[in-house]
């Protein structure tokens, strides 16, 4: 039996996350044995019948994981909390405590911006002037935690100037190379903490 099966919403969710779990010691855990699966419904999809899905692995995984964007999974709740809650409770009714849903406000790519040096240097970004100052100029707005508002809106706009295409590649490059014990985002830290609970060192 395998430690961990990851249901995601899409591709390019799948990479970021391969690439944060292949370094199990920036996350603060053991190394383990995950899989993925890739839902055909992306986020609207993940969101109405994820825990059904992954409740087919159940026999196959220690626990698992279902992650996707809160924006556009087509929820009325007003943010990822409830919904987490809602999810978590059906999930319950097949691995009792051993899975866990993950809605990531707005959506993924707000990850991608926890280090300027890894998205900069994962995006062949040219000397001078660095990506969230040419981002400001741009009318690009940042939360507290000096992220981009618009995060996928900010990574495209930023890969235009080298003109590298948005790739799943891309997302597990940079996940590869930021920060994961400091990330403030709060869907983050509630991964990082349940991979903490389940698999410490």
């Amino acid at each position: 039996m395998k430690d961990l099966v990851l249901l995601v919403a899409d591709k390019n969710c799948q990479y970021a996350l391969k690439g944060a779990l292949e370094r199990p010691e920036a996350l603060g855990i053991r190394p383990i044995k995950f899989e993925f699966r890739v839902h055909p419904g992306r986020d609207g999809g993940s969101r109405k019948t994820g825990p059904d899905v992954l409740a087919l692995e159940r026999r196959r995984f220690r626990h698992g994981l279902l992650i996707f964007d809160f924006e556009g999974c087509g929820s009325d709740l007003p943010d990822a909390i409830p919904l987490e809650k809602q999810l978590d409770e059906r999930l319950k009714n097949y691995w009792n405590n051993n899975a866990k849903a993950i809605a990531i406000e707005p959506e993924l790519d707000i990850w991608i911006w926890g280090s300027d040096n890894a998205v900069e240097a994962s995006i062949e970004w040219p000397p001078g002037k660095g990506v969230r100052e040419w981002l400001r100029e741009q009318g690009f707005e940042f939360d507290a935690n000096e992220k981009p508002t618009r995060p996928k809106e900010a990574l495209e706009a930023a890969l235009r100037v080298p003109n590298l295409p948005r790739s799943s590649a891309l997302y597990q490059h940079i996940a590869s190379r930021i920060g994961l014990l400091h990330c403030k985002d709060a869907a983050f830290i509630r991964l990082r903490n349940q991979l903490l609970a389940w698999f410490p060192k």
